[in-house]
């Protein structure tokens, strides 16, 4: 997600001329029963026509589907707002009855069974009004905007789920083999999406089909962009040998402003494939789209809507952020949602990373305290359940919130301190690529969790983490470092959730002489002047509890 603010609740009207939002429509994620769980999309081929004008949208899915049980109806998901007028399975029509769709989930009777280890090809024909966003990206559906006349039009589809615009499976292990997606668009006007381009073609009507290729992806990634746009592209030499195409569409008249961020594509990639690794899908492209709301993560083509600003860092915050969902998120994905943190979390981490990778320490730690601010400690970052996208979104709901944003960050920050930056580098490269040494072409997009983040950490380290992991993710409240000073002794002492363990050590500044206490029990001291200086932790590279910042909130 580009922001750290949670998403609006579903809206409890209906748009005009629309039934509202489902609970099941707004769902994504959560506990999947067995029938769905079963599935494998291996292939959609989503032939979509986007009328602007009438703001209606209609398609074709043709899905590709494998089964681990034996199934004789299929559930996909698909909001209400759509009329399916026909059903196919393996090129046989099926009656009108054969399915239903009363609450978002469209259920197909099949003519015959599919038995265990099965296939079957599956066509949908649909039309409707998709839902627009009231607020996108932080509520999702279709944006209907304009620029000079022109139609612009966006989707987003993180929070409600991929249903909001095709028949899909909406749930994280719902990734998809292959995407082969046609588009449909009015003259005037490009047709960009996720993947490869696989070109222009004229249609009867004066309109343009505009095709696009893309494999292995997340649902909630698929992505339609539709506007008056330019084009700025490069290809960029790798490190690692390889060469990946660069792309910007922008719209028209807005040429000074994209060559300045098209600018930062080669540097940023710099950054990331020297801390990370390769990046994920050279074999598609890097793409960046600018869009009527401000931004998400849309393998290989990126949502941007900042208006090209750059803040004190010199840099484009919201750019960097998107881009690197592409290694924390689509190359590493979250199988539940309870692990969201995983991918905002880094992501937010990684532009304070950034900051220091170009210009040292004293951006990093500007940037680091800017985010501490925001840590809220209302719940915990993990669960320990399988969860929907809002679950973890919506504080109100009892999730973390944007914790997972910033907390995330500063759990990470504290980890690197704690285990240094050759264990820290080495888990994370595990934990994206699933092996220590990715290069292009031998790795493939994967799903991660917390307790594999807590053992590839923990083996990296070579030392037991679990008091670490219980108190910084498995807690809401932080540890609180209790100071007591008797004449010429300093003594402190952690005092974590629950009197949980916490042996974290600490840097101390003496007189401008900084040491490190062990704090191997949760407890240290050491002999200070009575009359000198000290500044406990002076990095700021440990987080725990803030009376300063807790002050903020209650305010």
């Amino acid at each position: 997600m580009a922001l750290a603010l949670c998403f609006l609740a579903p809206p409890a009207f209906a748009q005009k001329g629309l039934p509202p939002i489902t609970a099941l429509t707004a769902r994504s994620g959560g506990e999947i029963d067995a029938e769905r769980a079963a599935l494998r999309l291996e292939q959609a081929d989503l032939d979509i026509r986007v009328d602007p004008a009438r703001k209606f949208l209609s398609g074709i899915a043709t899905l590709q589907v494998t089964t681990a049980i034996r199934q004789t109806r299929l559930l996909i998901d698909l909001d209400r707002n759509y009329t399916v007028s026909a059903i196919s399975i393996d090129g046989t029509a099926l009656k009108p009855g054969a399915w239903s769709n009363p609450e978002g989930r469209l259920a197909i009777s099949l003519p015959r069974p599919i038995a265990a280890d099965g296939r079957a090809t599956v066509r949908i024909t649909y039309a409707g009004k998709p839902h627009e966003a009231v607020n996108a990206p932080w509520d999702d559906g279709i944006v209907w905007s304009e620029w000079e006349g022109k139609p612009w039009v966006a989707t987003t589809a993180q929070g409600y789920g991929c249903d909001l615009f095709w028949p899909c499976l909406d749930f994280p292990a719902g990734e998809v083999g292959r995407v082969r997606l046609n588009i449909a668009a009015p003259p005037g006007v490009q047709a960009i999406a996720n993947g490869v381009f696989r070109g222009q073609t004229p249609l009867a009507d004066g309109w343009s089909r505009w095709s696009w290729d893309a494999r292995n992806i997340n649902p909630y990634l698929v992505a339609i962009n539709i506007g008056p746009y330019r084009e700025l592209s490069a290809d960029y030499a790798s490190r690692f040998g390889n060469k990946v195409p660069m792309h910007l569409w922008y719209l028209t008249g807005k040429d000074r402003q994209a060559k300045g961020l098209f600018a930062e594509f080669a540097p940023t990639l710099d950054f990331f494939e020297a801390m990370i690794g390769p990046f994920p899908f050279a074999s598609e492209k890097l793409g960046v789209v600018e869009t009527p709301h401000m931004g998400m993560e849309h393998q290989t083509v990126n949502a941007y809507g900042n208006n090209y600003r750059k803040d004190e860092t010199g840099f484009d915050w919201l750019f960097q952020h998107e881009l690197a969902h592409e290694w924390f998120g689509n190359q590493m994905t979250a199988a539940n949602w309870d692990d969201f943190w995983l991918h905002e979390g880094y992501a937010q981490y990684m532009q304070p990373l950034y900051g220091q990778w170009r210009e040292g320490e004293a951006r990093y730690a500007a940037m680091m305290a800017q985010q501490r601010r925001n840590i809220l400690n209302l719940k915990p970052l993990v669960s320990g359940r399988v969860r929907t996208s809002e679950d973890v979104y919506q504080a109100e709901q009892g999730g973390p919130g944007q914790d997972i944003y910033y907390k995330g960050a500063w759990v990470l920050h504290t980890l690197r301190y704690l285990i240094g930056d050759a264990a820290f580098f080495d888990a994370t490269r595990r934990l994206v690529y699933g092996r220590p040494d990715p290069r292009p072409g031998n790795f493939t997009p994967r799903f991660a969790s917390t307790p594999e983040f807590e053992r590839l950490m923990t083996e990296a380290a070579g030392r037991d983490l679990t008091w670490f992991f219980n108190v910084y993710l498995h807690q809401a409240a932080l540890p609180d470092l209790v100071q007591t000073r008797t004449g010429d002794r300093l003594t402190l002492e952690w005092r974590a959730p629950g009197g949980a363990p916490f042996p974290m050590p600490i840097d101390i500044a003496v007189d401008g002489r900084t040491q490190r206490l062990a704090m191997t029990d949760g407890r240290d001291s050491v002999s200070v002047p009575a009359d000198a200086h000290v500044v406990i932790d002076p990095m700021a590279r440990v987080l725990r509890r803030s009376e300063a910042v807790e002050a903020i909130w209650r305010r």
